[in-house]
């Protein structure tokens, strides 16, 4: 399949944690994205010519944002919480209501949007434990929504970028897994840059609703390069 030039100016969300900051990375990197937005409740501390950041406290009321919302066509939602710690109703809070309701204002505001959403490996509907149905049913309604095409992105253990500012700091320690684990274990491990291109690449497709597991993500990553 070949690619397709096309205007590409995406919103970011989560890029103060580890998965949204190496997405960020990715997208200022790559010459195909025009304009990037990132919204978050805490300044990432990045600086471009090519970002706009809202610092916004309530991502369950965007009226007073909402104008400047429009105009992109793609949204990699990498805002999440762990399941550690948290009561159920937290949980489901801050997963599924809280996705949906930043889902539900986008495929409003604009046409033709792609929505990349970050669930992660394990994820069922049907699954045994409270976070895999939570996210199962996220994944299950996003894909539902009239967006122009919609993937979820379900990596296990991912490499970061080097110097990533929002890493986990238990990373520094356990890379040395990475090719271990990626050699018996392909469809967990992914690095980020491979995760940042997948999501990237899912703009060269004109309709699509699909689940990405590690070999998908690795494959996506590299299609177009």
């Amino acid at each position: 399949m070949g690619k397709t030039r096309s205007l590409n100016n995406v919103i970011i969300t989560g890029s103060t944690g580890m998965v949204g900051e190496g997405v960020l990375i990715q997208c200022l990197n790559n010459p195909e994205i025009d304009s990037i937005l990132v919204i978050n409740r805490k300044p990432c501390g990045y600086v471009h010519a090519k970002l706009k950041e809202i610092v916004h406290q309530d991502f369950f009321d965007f009226k007073a944002i909402e104008d400047e919302l429009k105009g992109y066509n793609a949204c990699f939602f990498c805002l999440g919480i762990s399941s550690v710690g948290v009561d159920n109703e937290t949980y489901y809070r801050m997963t599924y209501s809280l996705t949906m309701h930043v889902a539900d204002t986008l495929v409003k505001l604009n046409d033709n949007m792609t929505f990349c959403y970050v669930s992660g490996s394990g994820t069922d509907i049907n699954g045994r434990l409270n976070w895999q149905k939570v996210k199962g049913k996220t994944e299950n309604e996003l894909t539902k929504l009239p967006f122009k095409q919609v993937y979820h992105f379900r990596p296990g253990f991912i490499k970061p970028i080097r110097k990533q500012k929002f890493a986990h700091n238990f990373y520094k320690y356990i890379n040395w897994m990475f090719p271990i684990g990626r050699k018996f274990f392909p469809n967990g491990f992914c690095k980020m840059t491979e995760l940042g291109d997948a999501m990237i690449n899912t703009l060269y497709y004109q309709s699509e609703r699909r689940i990405l597991e590690g070999k998908d993500i690795i494959k996506l990553g590299k299609e177009f390069s």
